[in-house]
């Protein structure tokens, strides 16, 4: 009987894998199409394991009442706001830590921490949580079926949910209604070659340079440089997540 149950399995992983090479693209409704992952797909993604693209972020270069990198972000991908703000699309926020014995207040910006061994992965039923080569964590949009376990194993609380209908989409981030999404780290200007993220991008032009992108596994990189001669913290290293984000002053 085994025996009978095991063939049955095998001929159908083989009618499945052969279904999926046959098929480059497969509809699934008017206008969406899931395409199948090949590997010239893969390699022409632009993320290599040669790199870890990561931030640093210096909260007392973190300037009170400013909202630069946050502004930069929105526009940058097209995160305008509903006037609910209970549901609006958070990719980077500002938050303030106080010490409980000494009153004193940190300012820095939280946003996907985009983790060695990121939970949010590890929970997605789907797959559509993913972390590339190179470190940097997405959300497949395709894949996404809106279950929100992602948002609750975060424990940065770094991911937002889709509530509404979208229009006049940024081409910068392709979003959806019913899916999950967060920051990440202006994946299209890595893969253009571009290495400065809308968000340090604004703090310089603010005068602050509070944030610094860069390629953590380049010994010769300003982030390397900083982190080499700094003294610098994760968020919840008690998690041993190992995140690309890490903090100066804290």
């Amino acid at each position: 009987m085994s025996n009978k149950s095991d063939q049955q399995s095998v001929n159908r992983r083989q009618f499945i894998g052969g279904t999926v090479a046959a098929v480059g693209a497969l509809t699934i409704a008017p206008g969406v199409i899931l395409h199948a992952a090949t590997e010239d797909d893969k390699a022409s993604s632009g993320a290599s394991s040669e790199h870890r693209w990561g931030m640093v972020i210096d909260s007392n270069k973190c300037a009170e009442g400013c909202n630069a990198c946050v502004d930069a972000c929105n526009n940058e991908h097209g995160l305008e706001g509903h006037d609910r703000p209970e549901t609006d699309a958070v990719w980077i926020r500002a938050v303030k830590l106080k010490d409980k014995q000494t009153g004193h207040v940190n300012r820095l910006v939280m946003m996907c921490q985009h983790c060695e061994h990121p939970p949010c992965v590890d929970v997605c039923p789907t797959n559509a949580s993913f972390k590339r080569d190179d470190g940097i964590v997405l959300v497949d949009r395709h894949r996404c079926i809106g279950c929100r376990y992602c948002m609750m194993a975060c424990p940065y609380k770094a991911r937002s949910f889709v509530h509404e209908a979208l229009s006049d989409q940024s081409v910068n981030a392709p979003r959806g209604k019913g899916c999950v999404e967060s920051c990440t780290l202006c994946v299209h200007r890595v893969d253009a070659g571009v290495m400065q993220t809308a968000c340090q991008e604004a703090c310089e032009k603010e005068g602050h340079a509070a944030i610094i992108f860069g390629d953590l596994k380049d010994p010769n990189s300003e982030i390397s440089r900083v982190l080499k001669s700094n003294n610098s913290v994760q968020i919840r290293a008690d998690l041993e997540l190992n995140t690309g984000v890490r903090y100066l002053n804290l």
